[in-house]
């Protein structure tokens, strides 16, 4: 996914929010702005708050400050979706379900939410498996049928925690298409992962977080060893950064191991 502008006013405002979960602080004073039809890439270790920031823009986690989203109620995709495999609900059911926050209780999904839930399904590669059990479906094919959920529920604002975290190739290079042509229609996505690398070349704007916001801008000027340092801290880990660069961070909480901090070409 290249470099993509589209104008008008934000899609996401974030500003001075905070959580704590009882005297514990999660998020402190974090404050940054997603202009639409942008893929920011949200980065951090375990326990960095970037699910919490996610809840807190969805609204489901008490917080200070404010948080401002244009064009309805954000679509999100939770990190390894819980649901129950063993539930008979079919990859149409699940995007299907996109479809729900918008209808009112007392109507049934009608015919265009089933078009709309076909077309989402279209869109990730899942057309012809739409009557497969979700438990039937691979790890990576699941993901897709939650994005197509995503999808079909509409709106400005996606969020995705680690939505390419254990996934085949095929459902990877799928995924990212979708971001880049919803990129294209002028959605903005949030994007959670551990991917540094991959962050640094798909994504327009990195947002790193640790509780608080260590730096927000473009890969190029945002993805930087002192960053990386202020980010992780003492952790280390070997990433590739833009210009051909290797940062090398220790990074324990995924790796478990450290490799010694250098820069090199």
């Amino acid at each position: 996914m290249g470099a993509h502008t589209v104008s008008g006013p934000p899609a996401l405002a974030v500003r001075g929010l905070g959580v704590a979960y009882g005297r514990r602080a999660a998020l402190e004073d974090v404050s940054f702005e997603v202009p639409p039809g942008h893929v920011v890439g949200v980065i951090g270790p375990n326990g960095a708050g970037k699910s919490t920031l996610f809840k807190a823009i969805l609204g489901v986690l008490r917080h200070s400050g404010s948080v401002s989203v244009a064009g309805g109620r954000p679509a999100y995709v939770p990190q390894g979706d819980d649901a129950r495999l063993d539930l008979p609900v079919t990859a149409l059911d699940v995007a299907l379900m996109g479809r729900a926050p918008a209808t009112p209780w007392w109507r049934p999904l009608g015919r265009a939410d089933r078009e709309a839930a076909r077309r989402a399904l279209a869109d990730v590669g899942l057309d012809d498996l739409a009557g497969r059990q979700v438990g039937e479906l691979s790890g990576g094919q699941r993901q897709r049928a939650f994005l197509a959920r995503a999808l079909a529920q509409g709106g400005g604002l996606m969020l995705l925690d680690e939505p390419l975290t254990g996934v085949d190739a095929t459902s990877q290079e799928a995924i990212l298409g979708v971001l880049g042509r919803l990129r294209d229609t002028g959605r903005a996505i949030l994007m959670a992962t551990h991917d540094l690398a991959q962050a640094a070349r798909t994504c327009d704007l990195l947002l790193f977080l640790n509780r608080r916001v260590v730096a927000f801008g473009p890969p190029g000027e945002a993805f930087t060893r002192e960053v990386l340092a202020g980010t992780y801290g003492g952790d280390l880990l070997v990433v590739d950064a833009p210009g051909g660069r290797a940062l090398v961070l220790d990074d324990g909480s995924h790796h478990g191991h450290g490799h010694g901090g250098r820069e090199g070409r």
